[in-house]
């Protein structure tokens, strides 16, 4: 039986994972972002996904090996385009902060999230998504998520808006204590890449369905099901956060730090000659694997917890990634004021990451209103 109010606590556990889960590379010392990303997404992508749905669910080998090449496919194939989004996701974090890198790109996320399946169905029929473009801009449902993504679009510019106020208030030092390579530009760009395609994962969600109905026919408990389709979607994701990692890995030379507890003089932080006669060349080599493999486990829990909210929301499914986005830019935001990454921005920045987040949140609650609106009309009218 759903219980929606359990599934809201669900949905918000999972925000407070996705908008947590980058605090612990803060803890990750001399190593290049390649090589703490991949070894944290060994971790979301392999180790836990696999763990967790052989700890929790039935024969989960054999409710995979069932399903048709076209779900498998369709499953894997859109977990690999969010792979893109989650690749430059790092990248948003690392040039925007916490919580402008996460408000910007998530506010894409969940505008394209609802406008990207639609229009992919207008173009490919055989695609498992609902409706097309032109049908949704038809209904007063449709219209109505369409309103949402507008506002979306505004929380985004206001909140980039802000990010272009701080950058033209702070001077380089001040902006580079809080983000150490805080890039306006560079940032956006990724940003907007990311949330694009980070959207993708709402809709590998919906291609793998059918392996959680035969997760559920094999036994599982409900509250589970969802755990078997995130091996699928995820090892999409995996795939090519790895190929570009080992590029990177290779192109910059820093494969080594994987295995050596020693840093080599030219990727060691510090400014140019100085680097070479640094005395202090020593990797913390277990704790950055420990903080590494924090951060990927917390990420990973972001879609543990949202599988489980979505199977307790009944009628009110549709709002499932509606309160995915909006409580992990709340949460994001959270920690970029925690760690002080408007610290000497002026009083009209601050009010304006404020407002664009607080509009971001707004768009996220149209949008699941609009994916939502028969079942939320036929409530209302129920009261």
């Amino acid at each position: 039986m759903a219980n929606p109010f359990l599934g809201v606590f669900f949905h918000w556990l999972g925000g407070l994972a996705s908008g947590s889960f980058y605090v612990p590379y803060r803890g990750v010392k001399k190593w290049s972002w390649e090589t703490y990303w991949l070894v944290g997404g060994f971790f979301s992508w392999i180790i836990c996904p696999w763990l967790l749905a052989s700890l929790l669910t039935h024969d989960v080998l054999g409710v995979l090996k069932q399903q048709s090449g076209s779900t498998l496919w369709w499953t894997y194939f859109f977990g690999a385009m969010w792979g893109f989004g989650g690749l430059t996701f790092g990248l948003t974090m690392r040039y925007l902060g916490m919580s402008l890198g996460m408000g910007v790109a998530l506010g894409y996320c969940a505008a394209f999230g609802t406008l990207v399946p639609p229009v992919f169905k207008q173009f490919m029929p055989n695609i498992p998504v609902d409706s097309t473009i032109v049908e949704i801009a038809r209904t007063t449902a449709g219209q109505v998520t369409l309103a949402g993504v507008a506002i979306c679009l505004l929380g985004i510019g206001i909140a980039a808006l802000a990010g272009f106020t701080k950058e033209k208030e702070m001077p380089e030092a001040q902006k580079k204590q809080a983000i150490k390579e805080f890039n306006f530009k560079k940032g956006i760009l990724v940003a907007t890449f990311s949330g694009i395609m980070s959207a993708c994962f709402a809709f590998a969600l919906t291609a793998g369905n059918p392996i959680g109905d035969a997760s559920l026919a094999a036994g599982t408990d409900k509250i589970w099901t969802g755990l078997p389709k995130l091996i699928v979607v995820l090892l999409g994701g995996f795939t090519t956060n790895f190929i570009w990692c080992i590029l990177l890995n290779l192109k910059n030379r820093s494969g080594y730090q994987y295995f050596s507890s020693h840093i080599r003089p030219e990727h060691a932080p510090g400014p140019g000659a100085a680097v070479a006669l640094q005395p202090d060349l020593k990797v913390p080599v277990l704790a950055n694997y420990l903080f590494s493999a924090l951060a990927g486990t917390c990420w990973y829990f972001q879609f543990f917890f949202y599988t489980m909210g979505e199977t307790q929301m009944g009628k009110f499914r549709f709002a499932s990634w509606t309160l995915h986005m909006a409580s992990i830019i709340i949460f994001s935001t959270m920690w970029g004021w925690i760690f002080h990454e408007w610290k000497g921005s002026s009083r009209k920045a601050h009010l304006l990451i404020a407002g664009g987040i607080a509009t971001l949140i707004l768009s996220t609650c149209v949008i699941g209103a609009g994916a939502g609106w028969t079942d939320l009309v036929a409530y209302l009218r129920s009261l």
